[in-house]
């Protein structure tokens, strides 16, 4: 009897727990989430971005040298190529000219996200890749086959894209980067004298800073590959990005940079050269293995990078602001559902002029 007693629960008690349940219940009722909302971003939030007139930073220069400016981007990823022109546009205290190269399915698209928005006014060119350039050479081994898209390689074929005379340097952007600071900086990096090409390397300490990331020769190549033996190279060799980059064009021509990077990728679709590492497969191999140790240093803060291989936040908000260009490589782009500092690229984003595209956000109402 005193066991029973000391378990009764007063009526009292049994009231307020059934209230209490009652009003949790009527909340999820009336305020559960829909899918619509999750996975749509209500158009008021990006009302008004991309119109009206560019406009350039102070301090811009309309006398100055033109910056040229390549960025390659297909259909799917288009929105974020128009952010990275929006981004330079706005930022940049030179005039830029760009070469944007996308393939037969998007020209229309993006001629359209131009034209219709604030960035109508911008100097630029738009190339159609010829895909049969790279017809039976790409080999992508292991998950990520998005980097087997013919667009991935356009990077290779800079002479045949450009226009014949153009001799000078020139600046190659992946699509899913954003920059920060005046791009006339990145422009003017010296590269040494007979050199092709400036990159980020990744062991840096900015690059390397959290230690997650494959920043050595033998997380991109096999090594046991018997024409990559006779190279020379070393396993740990620190390795480089190939999204962002500035380029030599009279000795990448002088070289004949192009027949050596097919030479790589053919032989990779024969042989297992590269692509069943942790690193990936896609056009980074052939470049870090023609650049080996031939190759400017870009300033580190004109490529913080790996904001894509994860969705959690792994730079500070401050360091972020201070970055000169960011670069989402790696799964998580800034475009979908969940990717890191996704307020960084939502500055510059431009919505869809034809309605095709629509920004993908996660929203929970309360």
């Amino acid at each position: 009897m005193p066991v029973m007693a000391a378990m009764a629960i007063s009526p009292r008690k049994i009231f307020l727990f059934l209230v209490f349940a009652g009003a949790i219940g009527l909340l999820l009722a009336f305020h559960k989430p829909s899918r619509k909302k999750l996975l749509q971003a209500p158009k008021l939030l990006f009302e008004g971005k991309g119109t009206g007139v560019l406009k350039p930073p102070a301090g811009f220069d309309p006398t100055a040298a033109t910056i040229p400016v390549v960025i390659s981007t297909d259909e799917g990823r288009l929105m974020g190529a128009v952010a990275a022109i929006n981004s330079i546009a706005t930022n940049s205290k030179s005039p830029v000219k760009f070469y944007l190269i996308t393939d037969k399915e998007a020209e229309d698209h993006l001629e359209q996200w131009i034209m219709k928005t604030r960035l109508h006014s911008i100097n630029h060119e738009i190339i159609v890749f010829d895909e049969d350039w790279v017809k039976g050479k790409i080999n992508v081994r292991g998950g990520r086959q998005e980097l087997a898209s013919p667009l991935n390689y356009a990077r290779f074929y800079l002479p045949k894209l450009l226009p014949p005379d153009f001799n000078g340097k020139v600046i190659y952007l992946d699509d899913d980067v954003i920059v920060q600071g005046d791009i006339t900086q990145l422009y003017n990096t010296k590269i040494d004298e007979t050199l092709v090409m400036a990159f980020s390397e990744d062991c840096n300490t900015v690059s390397n800073r959290f230690g997650l990331f494959m920043n050595t020769y033998a997380n991109y190549i096999n090594f046991g590959n018997e024409n990559v033996k006779k190279l020379g190279m070393k396993p740990g060799t620190c390795s480089f990005n190939t999204g962002v980059f500035v380029a030599n064009m009279s000795e990448w021509k002088s070289q004949k940079i192009t027949d050596k990077l097919e030479f790589w990728t053919a032989l990779n679709t024969e042989e297992n050269v590269y692509g069943a590492q942790q690193g990936g497969g896609g056009s980074q191999p052939p470049m870090m293995i023609v650049f080996y140790n031939q190759y400017t240093k870009i300033d580190p803060m004109w490529h913080i990078r790996h904001l894509g291989w994860t969705a959690g936040t792994r730079y500070s908000k401050q360091f972020i602001m201070e970055a000169k260009l960011l670069h989402w490589n790696g799964r998580f782009k800034p475009w979908g559902r969940t990717s890191q500092h996704m307020e960084a690229w939502e500055r510059y984003y431009i919505p869809d002029p034809t309605g095709k595209f629509q920004l993908t956000r996660k929203f929970r109402v309360f």
